[in-house]
């Protein structure tokens, strides 16, 4: 227990590492930084004292570098790792003691224990995932441990495979190439997690089902090795469902969604998982951080777009949820606004009913749409119009915050043109027709004439895609015949007989599709 006593020891000891830092062997330093962090990681506070502590020890790492042994290395690289996660600053030395740790993981490869892997991979995508630059010592560092993975696949424990799986999916999220070497150590780990099932703590099975849904976003194939290790994980979830904490009901439900997603097939076992996970968002809804509020709605709305019934728990859990993006408005960020109103609008479209909560909820984050216009990328500002037009089509009111919100975004589509991708782009030709009157008629035309060509210049194309901008254009054309005044637009016209001919000619053997 954390008593008084033990604070005032501990309060009593930092400032003579300060003090006594010349003196310090590395293996005290290792040791040091070690005591610190998982002191910190069991709610220690930050206090001057322990700050002044791990600024002086910093230098050391690097003045004493060769001199560390695999395991000092190892536990430095987690120390620092989880320092910076707990909100370590940046500093000079930080970034100097980490390029030091990173050259002796190369040069010390065939050194590491199976633990010092595990604790070194997760270290690095911890670090990779608060913005630390892929430098070349980093990709070194990473490419020199994963032959090491595929060679002690046999000895790691279920922890570390966990660590492990999601240390990968962590690294590929953030920029790493999915090399031989990392598909290789993703095989070799995914059998182990069938033959270990029954030793993985609920936050195991809550990382491993995160980090294979976010391999497969990740263009990772679904293998049977892969759909076998999802399944051998399921009922664990069920029978663990009282031991998940937020954090991990929300990844689980993400997983669960980004699966079905990317074609996971929904198995009896999936569905019971869902059900079981749904009261849990209920009890803890007081708990949630914004990050998981936005991924849990995300996930609700992406779960029963890909055909999960709207089942009273998915009703109560999205009800529970509702009051807190009112409370937390000013605190999400422009991707987490962005799929929190997709979520509704989708939501909506699947007979979700819109609630005062609902109505309120959307009404309370359009001004942040405003707010933060600037700093949405290509994807949001699709998802963001989409939702919006999906909105007005369900009845959504065309409140001043709505027009406001529309009109910040609209710039924002023809200034980043180049950065949609079909999908997108379908989208928002869709939305702008949709939105009808809302937007002004030289908007949507000047808007067309930037997107519409991209469409047409792609060959690979779905019917999904081809039909909603076809249709976004026909309805933009009919209102150009409408309006007296406006230039008739023969670039458009054409564009619709292009439209027309490669509809036709995805199912050229399918009559009633062609009709």
């Amino acid at each position: 227990e954390r008593t008084p006593g033990l604070n005032e020891a501990v309060a009593a000891l930092l400032p003579l590492v300060n003090a006594q830092k010349n003196q310090l062997s590395a293996r005290d330093i290792a040791n040091l930084l070690w005591a610190i962090t998982k002191l910190v990681e069991n709610g220690l506070k930050r206090t001057p004292g322990l700050n002044e502590a791990v600024a002086a020890l910093l230098p050391l790492v690097n003045a004493q570098k060769d001199q560390f042994t695999p395991q000092h290395i190892a536990n430095l690289l987690w120390a620092m790792a989880k320092l910076v996660d707990n909100g370590l600053e940046r500093t000079p030395g930080v970034n100097e003691a980490l390029v030091a740790l990173f050259h002796r993981v190369n040069t010390q490869k065939g050194q590491f224990n199976v633990q010092d892997i595990a604790n070194l991979l997760w270290a690095m995508a911890k670090l990779v995932d608060n913005e630390q630059e892929w430098t070349p010592g980093l990709k070194e560092a990473v490419a020199a441990l994963l032959p090491h993975v595929n060679v002690q696949k046999n000895t790691f424990n279920a922890q570390g495979i966990a660590n492990l799986l999601w240390a990968m999916a962590k690294l590929v999220d953030n920029g790493q190439e999915r090399t031989p070497g990392l598909n290789e150590a993703v095989a070799a780990l995914l059998t182990h997690v069938n033959v270990q099932k029954d030793q993985f703590k609920a936050r195991d099975i809550a990382n491993l089902l995160w980090a294979m849904a976010k391999l497969v976003d990740s263009g990772q194939e679904s293998t049977p090795e892969l759909k076998e290790a999802v399944a051998a994980l399921l009922p664990h979830v069920n029978a663990q469902k009282a031991h998940f904490k937020p954090q991990g009901i929300t990844n689980l439900l993400w997983a669960m969604a980004k699966l079905v997603d990317n074609g996971q097939e929904k198995t009896t076992a999936l569905n019971k998982t869902v059900l079981a996970l749904l009261p849990r968002v209920k009890i803890q809804k007081d708990q949630f951080i914004p990050q998981h509020i936005a991924n849990l709605l995300w996930s609700m709305a992406k779960l029963v777009d890909n055909g999960q019934e709207s089942t009273p728990e998915i009703n109560e859990a999205v009800t529970a949820l509702l009051p807190h993006v009112n409370t937390l408005r000013a605190t999400f960020k422009p991707q987490e606004i962005a799929n929190l109103l997709w979520a509704m609008a989708k939501l909506v479209n699947n007979g979700q009913e819109q609630t005062p909560a609902l109505n309120e909820a959307v009404a309370t984050l359009l001004p942040h749409v405003n707010a933060q216009k600037d700093q949405f990328i290509p994807q949001h500002i699709a998802s963001l119009l989409w939702a919006m037009a999906k909105l007005v089509d369900n009845g959504q009111e065309w409140t001043p915050e709505f027009q406001a919100a529309l009109a910040a975004l609209l710039p924002h589509v023809r200034a980043q043109k180049a950065d949609f991708k079909p999908q997108s782009i379908a989208n928002l030709l869709w939305a702008m027709a949709k939105l009808g009157e809302l937007v002004e008629l030289n908007v949507v035309t000047s808007t067309f004439e930037s997107l519409v060509y991209r469409i047409s210049e792609n060959p690979q194309l779905c019917r999904q895609v081809i039909s909603m901008s076809l249709w976004g254009v026909m309805v933009c054309c009919a209102r150009l015949s409408l309006d007296s005044n406006a230039n008739k637009n023969n670039v458009l016209e054409k564009h619709m007989d292009d439209l027309l001919t490669r509809l036709k000619n995805t199912s050229p053997d399918n009559e009633e599709d062609q009709t």
